[in-house]
């Protein structure tokens, strides 16, 4: 399993919300590329970025730092947040953004994920993110009768390369993850699933990693900057 570590983009600096709350941000560093540097030094192979502010703007807000992720670390990202046109998706990819994660076009806007997951084979994630099992929209702050399984299985002749799954209300709260949901999810599609949502502990990955599904990785942000999770102790586990 790869373990993804998360940078969240609020203002051009990297945060973290508790619940998705935009009013509940701690700052954890005020030069998010340095910030990348240092998981990829640590060993990370991944990085997950977000820029919450586009997630609600429905466009991308915090360009100029993943930029600058994107041109300092040697790794591949994905990106989600403020995503949802075929322009935007090819700029990012043009500019060495390995991943483009489509959340709320996901649910408005289907075909768009198609279309592009056609035309950037790869290259196409999906980000479901839900509470009580029901997709949230626009930065978590829309509500929909969507369910979350149900939206997953209708991209799995889509071509997308991962699923992302977070449990709004496990996020940033430290609590660990919704492990029976996602393990669920991950047993009724074929497309990887990436877990995300309170992975706070070495005990939680080890509980993703052990589930009985075969689940692609974790995302975690909080515990790795309060230092709840040793960065190299968790790598080593996710490798074993």
């Amino acid at each position: 399993m790869i373990l993804y570590p998360a940078i969240d983009l609020k203002d051009g600096r990297a945060v973290r919300l508790v619940h998705g709350e935009m009013d509940q941000e701690t700052v954890f560093n005020e030069n998010p590329a340095a910030q990348a540097l240092e998981f990829v030094s640590a060993g990370c192979e991944w990085l997950h970025l977000v820029d919450l502010n586009g997630a609600f703007a429905g466009t991308p807000i915090n360009a100029e730092p993943v930029e600058e992720i994107l041109k300092q670390c040697p790794v591949p990202a994905q990106l989600g947040g403020g995503i949802r046109d075929m322009a935007t998706i090819e700029r990012w990819i043009t500019k060495g953004l390995a991943r483009v994660i489509l959340g709320t076009m996901a649910v408005e806007n289907p075909q768009l994920v198609r279309d592009a997951a056609h035309e950037f084979p790869g290259k196409i994630a999906v980000g479901i993110d839900a509470r009580h099992g029901k997709v949230a929209t626009k930065g978590w702050a829309t509500e929909t009768d969507v369910d979350a399984t149900d939206l997953a299985k209708s991209f799995e002749d889509a071509g997308v390369c991962a699923i992302i799954y977070t449990d709004i209300l496990r996020d940033g709260a430290m609590k660990g993850p919704n492990v029976s949901a996602t393990a669920a999810l991950g047993r009724a599609v074929s497309i990887p699933v990436i877990a995300s949502g309170g992975v706070s502990s070495l005990a939680d990955l080890e509980a993703l990693k052990t589930c009985d599904a075969p689940l692609n990785g974790a995302i975690s942000g909080r515990a790795l900057y309060d230092g709840a999770i040793d960065l190299a102790q968790a790598l080593k586990l996710m490798k074993a």
